[in-house]
């Protein structure tokens, strides 16, 4: 690609700095074809191959132009194209690629259009084999969509045409590696001290707790603090669907579904694991997200000495939470009355935990509500603690107050016979108007 001086020292257009990207593209896959660099000197030598090619272009840019030419040439060759300035930005937590032309992210809690794309569909479908193919996973017309995981264990869904309409999609959760600490999630106004003090008794006191939300919300944050509250001496038995829990406990094991291979063959499903980890003597089970089946086999370990199970899933309210595990029992294809399966609900769990995420993108426990029982076919819950929003300011911020409700929790002597004697004020109990009353009625 031999330009003239007059060529080298104006500015390049848009159009001939994508030719030249793929000129570059191109010739440095001829010069490595058939070559293999090990894995820890691949970008070392495909830099100086791309550092002698661009010398032959007899081509003078501006350094920060070519420094960006290079480096979307190195993200093609080594990363994921386009979107690899995306994982490597840590305040970005999710990327959407809806066809070729439209990449959105969720930055800080917002959903933004980027101006970034790929050049066409096929430009996707070579970034999708590239994640999958190390997984020995396979995407094509009979198998539309796949799970995955990158290396960093970012999550990943892929979903190709025909079941894609308008081209191929990606959606990546990207992994947290430095997930916010209790301390952290009180500073941001996601919980306060009080719940936390409620919450870390109730994890010591070997309650079973769900947190419930929506995506995106913090589940599984929440859950990594609050796992991280159990005590050391416990046997820990994690089982996720891809492995995000960041536990410091010494005694852990860690459990991992596997997908089918390409023979349809190997599937390890979540209800798999959880029915082989009552087998293998745990003082807790903690569940990355129940979606079928093992709703019930974990409702069954609760209620049969597996006390102190933590697990996540999808729902809107506490009540809601309710329902949705009563569905996903009867997707266990075990034929159970409905009455039943409240009754397992209302005995196996103590506590919901309610996670939403606010219309200006944070994330805020709305809801710590107690399963109280069973009155008639009902199950009966009673709220603790609640987020009362009172309005929006001028910058679109959600205002509002996490606050006890002042109802006690039936559970309260479980708590102090492990020894937390929490003290009024922690479930909003005035002491000052409560002695002031005493001496009137005196």
């Amino acid at each position: 690609m031999n330009k003239s001086t007059s060529t080298s020292t104006r500015q390049l257009t848009f159009n001939e700095i994508e030719k030249l990207k793929i000129y570059l593209n191109s010739t440095l896959n001829q010069e490595l074809e058939g070559e293999t660099p090990p894995e820890g000197q691949r970008r070392e030598v495909i830099t100086q191959q791309l550092n002698e090619i661009y010398k032959h272009t007899r081509l003078k840019l501006p350094e920060d132009i070519r420094a960006k030419i290079f480096k979307e040439v190195l993200d093609e060759m080594l990363g994921y194209g386009p979107i690899q300035p995306l994982l490597e930005d840590p305040d970005i937590t999710e990327i959407m690629v809806n066809g070729a032309k439209q990449i959105y992210i969720e930055r800080l809690g917002k959903l933004i259009k980027t101006d970034i794309s790929f050049q066409d569909d096929d430009h996707v479908m070579r970034i999708i084999e590239r994640i999958i193919l190390p997984l020995g996973r396979r995407v094509d017309s009979d198998t539309p969509s796949v799970d995955a995981r990158l290396p960093d264990g970012s999550r990943v869904n892929a979903v190709i045409p025909p079941v894609a309409i308008d081209g191929p999609s990606i959606t990546i959760r990207k992994f947290q590696q430095d997930r916010l600490d209790v301390q952290e999630l009180i500073e941001i106004g996601s919980i306060t001290e009080s719940m936390v003090d409620f919450l870390r008794a109730c994890v010591i006191s070997r309650l079973n707790i769900i947190i419930s939300g929506g995506t995106g919300s913090g589940k599984t944050t929440l859950l990594n603090v609050l796992s991280s509250m159990i005590p050391e001496g416990d046997r820990i038995v994690t089982i996720e669907d891809a492995a995000e829990l960041q536990l410091r406990q010494e005694h852990v094991v860690r459990l991992e579904t596997k997908p089918a291979n390409l023979d349809g063959r190997g599937l390890v499903t979540t209800r798999d694991l959880v029915r082989n980890s009552l087998r293998m003597r745990p003082d807790r089970i903690v569940v990355g997200e129940v979606r079928g089946g093992e709703a019930l086999d974990m409702l069954q370990a609760m209620n049969t000495g597996h006390d102190g199970s933590l697990t996540t899933l999808h729902s809107n309210s506490p009540r809601d939470a309710l329902s949705r595990l009563e569905t996903l029992t009867l997707m266990s294809g075990v034929d159970l009355p409905v009455k039943v399966i409240r009754e397992q609900i209302a005995a196996a769990v103590d506590l919901i935990v309610q996670l939403s995420r606010m219309a200006d993108g944070s994330r805020k426990v709305t809801h710590i509500s107690e399963v109280s029982g069973m009155e008639g076919d009902t199950i009966v819950l009673s709220d603790i603690f609640k987020f009362e929003q009172s309005g929006v300011s001028p910058e679109g911020i959600v205002l509002g107050e996490l606050k006890p409700t002042g109802i006690r929790p039936l559970f309260g002597p479980r708590l102090e016979r492990a020894g937390f004697h929490l003290k009024p004020e922690v479930f909003g109990a005035n002491i000052a108007e409560i002695l002031s009353s005493n001496r009137r009625r005196r």
